[in-house]
């Protein structure tokens, strides 16, 4: 059976893997009881472990330098009382030549180059064109489904990735074009990106150098 991380890990590694992110969406991200989110949050505020942030109209928490050594030492030591380590190391390789594939697919569902112009806009009427993006984003699905069974099959915290990245698929098939790269939603890019942290937060790995020594 996969092992069901602490409330208090999953609400720290929630404003980690959002990058910022208010009560309920903390809540929401690894289906915490609203009343014990709120209360890891504060007790993190008062740790000086996250800070409360505004921008832009919207609000949340975001973690501070302290916050981020604390969310790796705490996902460390999950791994290695699990020992799941070297499983989380095969998954992130396995996931890395398809990260640069998935991003090319969200860029070419926004532009589609025309004649001179190699950044215009998708208006979305080459349908030959959105059904190769499409396609590229279907197989991305089935790699996710690996991943999230591997993964999920000892840290349950891993789960439901393939699901959202589904239910955001479905939701373009429907018409509803901006799913694959809408940001503060649930999107194929948003649930992709969110995966990417997970990994290199769970392996202390930093982001540009993610092939040094923290992967190894």
């Amino acid at each position: 059976m996969p092992v069901e991380s602490a409330p208090e890990l999953l609400a720290l590694h929630a404003v980690r893997i959002k990058g910022m992110a208010d009560d309920d969406e903390v809540a929401a991200r690894f289906n915490l009881d609203p009343a014990v989110a709120s209360e890891c949050l504060l007790d993190f505020q008062a740790f000086g472990w996250i800070s409360r942030f505004e921008f832009a109209g919207t609000a949340g928490w975001s973690l501070s330098e302290s916050g981020r050594v604390e969310n790796e030492r705490q996902l460390g030591r999950e791994l290695d009382a699990t020992n799941s380590r070297l499983s989380v190391r095969h998954a992130y390789h396995a996931f890395l030549p398809h990260n640069d594939g998935l991003l090319r697919a969200c860029t070419d569902w926004q532009l589609r180059p025309v004649g001179q112009d190699p950044l215009a806009i998708n208006d979305h009427t080459d349908h030959a064109w959105d059904h190769s993006v499409l396609s590229r984003l279907s197989a991305h699905r089935e790699q996710l489904r690996t991943f999230c069974r591997d993964l999920g099959g000892r840290l349950a915290r891993f789960k439901g990735y393939d699901d959202r990245f589904s239910a955001a698929l479905a939701r373009v098939g429907q018409g509803e074009h901006s799913w694959v790269n809408r940001t503060k939603v649930d999107s194929c890019h948003t649930v992709w990106m969110e995966l990417h942290e997970d990994l290199i937060a769970t392996l202390g790995v930093q982001r540009g150098a993610e092939r040094d020594r923290g992967a190894q």
